[in-house]
């Protein structure tokens, strides 16, 4: 299932599903919007804060419902990440979502809501930027719009041309795209909520994770069985997830040849989508390929009618 595309005139809905941020950065995110020609509305509990949520659970569940029900938006875009949207996942109903179908889009802690409207409702939703990026990044903003405007009909995910991207074992591999950020689909695992990556393209990124979290992050999907049974595995950005010395410690490069790339299935490394610069949006749920000789994503049907 997939929603209506975007078009200049719609409003988009804002939604604080995790962490707060700065009302004023918020109102910046909103005139870049406007200036674009969307129309802006507001959730009610936008600017909570209750520590290091954006409000209650209750709260911030009730705003992403409304948002689904409200016939005037059309589509739903996180405002950050942080934490917090794991607390509201028993409080989300489903069906509401799968009657009301509507482009969905975020990353980061969003990552897990991404994944589960997926799953439980079959809309594909979109790892993207949130409103409190960086809009004036020219290849962020493109491949925003371009997906969530154009994308009614198949089309290619690659890097702008001054980053290189990585193709490991020349082949290809072909399934629905999951996935998001590396902690929150551990996080998940053995709950009712738990990624499901057999025979899927499972994309991974990070952030500020040192190399030896990652490994025990990877391992744990390695001894949960969820990366032996994807049909191919996408890497995107690993920022700041370094050490300024490897004395006791392996390389984050040695960790993805041990961790990774040694299961033998088509891996493409280095997609510029993540915590940094620029920052391409993501189909997830979607039928896609991965090229590996070619070093780009291959999206095999529309995302938005």
């Amino acid at each position: 299932m997939i929603a209506k595309r975007l078009e200049k005139g719609d409003t988009i809905g804002l939604v604080s599903p995790a962490g707060p941020e700065n009302p004023e950065k918020i109102k910046e995110s909103i005139k870049i919007f406007e200036s674009l020609g969307f129309k802006i509305k507001k959730g009610k509990h936008i600017y909570d804060k209750l520590g290091y949520l954006a409000g209650t659970d209750n709260d911030r569940a009730e705003d992403l419902m409304n948002m689904f029900l409200d016939k005037d938006i059309d589509m739903i875009l996180c405002v950050r990440g942080g934490y917090g949207s794991m607390r509201i996942l028993p409080l989300i109903d489903f069906d509401i979502i799968k009657k009301n179908p509507k482009i969905f889009a975020g990353f980061s802690d969003i990552t897990t809501l991404l994944n589960c409207i997926v799953q439980k409702c079959q809309l594909t939703t979109f790892h993207s930027p949130m409103c409190n990026s960086n809009f004036y990044d020219e290849p962020t903003i493109k491949s925003f719009l371009d997906t969530l405007m154009l994308g009614y009909k198949p089309f290619i995910i690659k890097n702008p041309k001054r980053i290189a991207t990585i193709g490991i074992d020349k082949t290809h591999a072909i399934g629905q795209l999951v996935g998001g950020n590396l902690s929150l689909i551990c996080s998940t695992l053995g709950t009712p909520f738990e990624i499901d990556t057999n025979d899927k393209i499972l994309f991974i990124e990070e952030v500020g994770e040192q190399p030896y979290k990652i490994d025990r992050m990877l391992t744990q999907l390695l001894l949960s069985e969820k990366l032996q049974k994807c049909a191919g595995i996408i890497l995107g950005q690993f920022t700041n997830c370094r050490l300024p010395h490897y004395e006791r410690s392996l390389t984050l490069q040695e960790v993805i040849e041990d961790r990774i790339l040694s299961l033998g299935i088509p891996v493409l490394t280095n997609i510029q989508s993540g915590h940094s610069y620029p920052k391409l949006t993501l189909p997830i749920g979607a039928r896609v390929k991965i090229n590996c000789k070619k070093r780009v994503i291959e999206v095999l049907e529309a995302v938005v009618e």
